[in-house]
């Protein structure tokens, strides 16, 4: 089993002041412990799962910027940009200079969106939920072809690109890992079918309702005759690695649960990550308990 970290909280002991370094030793002990890949948030306002909207956020490909400047292995991610925030060539070309500039080390983490306030508040039109999942089609066929260096104009209904040109390629080969988040089996899965490396679901809805969401991308797998082992599959959950919370142990055991369903990848937020210690038990307990799974 795959281990990640996702980083979705700037709000640390310091400041403004202080987040550059603290997000350093971040992503460098969680490279060297040996964590598979390394997320942010596509989010400009902070979201009230985790926070107040004025919370600290970073713009997340600056921070992937950032963090392929200061790490060796890890692969980099956001989880997941919002369709509707960038223009689809401009997104691609963005992923592809994380990728080229990381060694080749990005996934394109994307999903339909769903966060108005900050959409609105920043003055980025915010479609219907229908016209953005438009857009993350025609976004993820450009993907496709921008990728194996394919200039030929794209007519879509809602994006038209005269010359979609490239270069340089990403490094990654085929091309960075395009993993899709979201719920939704109409819509969502049936495009991690159609397009996806891979998929990013929420661990907490528990093994029951994973598993069924599993056997709907395997049924959109089956009528495109796309082979469902060739997914990714994924989860994103929280641990808290502190005492009177979780243990490593927990941890193991509840990965464990996961894999049993078919859960190849576990992103973790790590609510007090930038206390380094949870990374630390991370790279002594947990990593080397779940490689074999």
């Amino acid at each position: 089993m795959r281990v990640g970290l996702q980083v979705s909280a700037f709000n640390w002991p310091g400041g403004t002041n202080t987040i550059g370094n603290t997000f350093k030793a971040i992503g460098q002990t969680a490279d060297e412990a040996g964590f598979d890949s390394l997320w942010v948030m596509d989010h400009f306002f902070q979201i009230a799962m985790i926070g107040q909207a004025s919370d600290p956020m970073l713009e997340g490909y600056a921070a992937l910027n950032y963090l392929a400047g200061v790490t060796q292995r890890v692969r980099l991610g956001t989880l997941v940009t919002g369709v509707h925030y960038r223009h689809p060539g401009i997104l691609l070309k963005t992923v592809t200079a994380l990728d080229v500039l990381s060694g080749g080390r990005a996934y394109l983490g994307i999903g339909a969106g769903w966060f108005e306030q900050e959409s609105r508040g920043l003055g980025v039109p915010f479609p219907s939920t229908s016209e953005r999942f438009e857009q993350l089609e025609e976004t993820l066929q450009l993907a496709h072809q921008m990728w194996r260096d394919d200039a030929t104009p794209y007519e879509g209904k809602h994006f038209q690109l005269a010359e979609p040109m490239n270069h340089p390629q990403p490094l990654s080969q085929p091309h960075p890992p395009i993993l899709i988040g979201g719920q939704g089996e109409q819509k969502t899965l049936r495009m991690v079918a159609q397009y996806g490396d891979a998929c990013n679901l929420f661990a907490r809805a528990g093994a029951e309702a994973l598993q069924a969401k599993f056997d709907v991308l395997k049924g959109h797998c089956e009528r495109l005759g796309r082979d469902y082992n060739t997914i990714e599959k994924t989860v994103l959950d929280v641990a808290m690695l502190a005492p009177g919370a979780m243990s490593a142990s927990d941890v193991v055991a509840h990965c464990k649960n996961l894999a049993a369903i078919g859960v190849q990848h576990v992103i973790f937020g790590l609510p007090n990550v930038h206390e380094l210690t949870p990374l630390e038990t991370f790279k002594r307990e947990i990593i080397p308990a779940l490689r074999d799974l």
